[in-house]
């Protein structure tokens, strides 16, 4: 034992002190372990599996490489946290466990390498859910994020304040064109300020995308003459990654005025792509309720819908991120869509604000519930709420504007409603406010 020298930094692990923030990004799980295991070794496990190691030691895995390159574990906290003795009826044990792993690892600031590494084999591991990812600077500095941002996209739209009203077209699919055509120029000039494709229409043989930008870009540009503001609308371009940027470039000859994609199955480098093409000029609208809930859903597996619906498509570039809303059709809580808003428009160093988009079954009531929750700066996500409102699209567009407009100078909707018949019919109508 005399000339055993014992080397800190050739282990797996560190205290929170211990290593630079700023050459490392730190993921937060959560681990559910059979009460025998011992968390730690697990935890160290882990840290070795996803950067310089696995499941045996291997002679090339050198003292010099696992300083470089190895992943650190930072943090192992049992909730609740026994101390002196473990009771028999306990089987399984609760963790927070928390791994830096250095940048060195991720080959600059993109998402694929960076989910292998922080999710990867990790996640196949049991009851394990990545709760969080910290990001040092120099990271993020590799993205650009938004172009536009809240402050871009309501200097486009010449709206200071209030809250904007989105509308997805109803029916989700249908052809020809002329069917959405026809209903925008309606609900734009009901007074919605964005009109969106529903995820579920794309570039279809019977309703391509070309034919509509044409189509709704004539109808909207009616309806704004009429009523003295403008729209965005919203084509969805979502395809094949090399096809997406071919249909935003073309829709930006067309004269379109916005996109949208359905981010997570065209993957976030796509989102990322369009958002940084210095090319595509015009706001990204980006939807991720569809097929997040596979990865957010189960509360001790996957990812956090925070960051899957947050914190990664603003790092990616949209200037609206659509998700759950917890009042209408949606199993959501409301704890939860209160934190992707805060993940969207909190300050991450150069990045731009974006709006959170929350929608899924709103109606009328619920328009002071967001504004409470959120504040101002949202789009109100309204679907079928606008077109099955008894009197027409238009009328369901109008309802939502008068509600908006009650909701900021501070008055009640039923007192609203004797004044606007178009609100009063939406309020009889649908008169059950949820909340999951």
């Amino acid at each position: 034992m005399g000339g055993f020298k014992y080397e800190y930094l050739d282990v797996p692990e560190a205290l929170p002190e211990g290593f630079d923030p700023d050459e490392y990004v730190v993921a937060t799980y959560y681990v559910s372990l059979p009460a025998g295991l011992d968390a730690n070794a697990v935890a160290q496990a882990a840290a070795i599996e996803q950067s310089t190691g696995t499941w045996t030691p291997v002679p090339k895995e050198t003292p010099e490489v696992k300083r470089k390159h190895a992943a650190r574990v930072i943090g192992v906290y049992e909730t609740p946290a026994h101390q002196w003795y473990l009771p028999k009826s306990v089987e399984e044990r609760q963790y927070i466990i928390q791994i830096a792993f250095p940048l060195v690892n991720l080959c600059g600031s993109q998402f694929p390498v960076l989910l292998a590494t922080v999710a990867g084999n990790i996640l196949a591991g049991g009851k394990i859910k990545l709760l969080d990812l910290a990001f040092p600077r120099k990271f993020i500095e590799g993205f650009k994020g938004a172009k536009f941002g809240i402050e871009g996209v309501r200097k486009i739209l010449g709206v200071k304040d209030r809250p904007l009203i989105n509308n997805m077209i109803k029916p989700c699919v249908y052809s020809p064109p002329d069917i959405g055509a026809e209903l925008a120029y309606e609900v734009a000039a009901g007074g919605v300020d964005i009109i969106k494709d529903d995820e579920l229409l794309a570039d279809m043989d019977s309703n391509r995308v070309e034919d509509r930008v044409v189509k709704f870009m004539e109808a909207i540009d009616k309806a704004n003459e009429e009523k003295g503001e403008k729209t965005l609308y919203t084509v969805n371009i979502t395809d094949r990654p090399s096809r997406v940027l071919e249909l935003a470039d073309r829709v930006i000859e067309l004269g379109g005025n916005a996109l949208m994609v359905d981010a997570v199955p065209v993957g976030f480098e796509t989102l990322r792509d369009l958002a940084e093409d210095p090319s595509i000029n015009v706001p990204i609208l980006a939807h991720l309720p569809d097929f997040t809930g596979a990865i957010y859903m189960a509360p001790e597996y996957g990812l956090s819908s925070h960051l899957i619906m947050g914190k990664f498509p603003r790092i990616a570039g949209a200037d609206i991120v659509v998700y759950p809303a917890p009042y209408g059709k949606a199993p959501f809580l409301r704890e939860n869509y209160i934190r992707i808003a805060k993940e969207l428009r909190y300050p991450l160093y150069h990045l731009k604000k974006v709006f959170p988009m929350p929608s899924g079954g709103i109606i009328p009531s619920h328009v002071p519930l967001l504004v409470f929750d959120l504040g101002p700066d949202i789009v109100i996500g309204v679907g079928g709420g606008i077109h099955a409102h008894p009197q027409g699209p238009r009328a369901g567009a109008m309802a939502f504007r008068q509600a908006v407009d009650a909701t900021m100078k501070g008055i009640p909707l039923e007192e609203a409603a004797k004044e606007h018949k178009e609100l009063d019919v939406a309020l009889k109508t649908w008169k059950t406010t949820k909340i999951v």
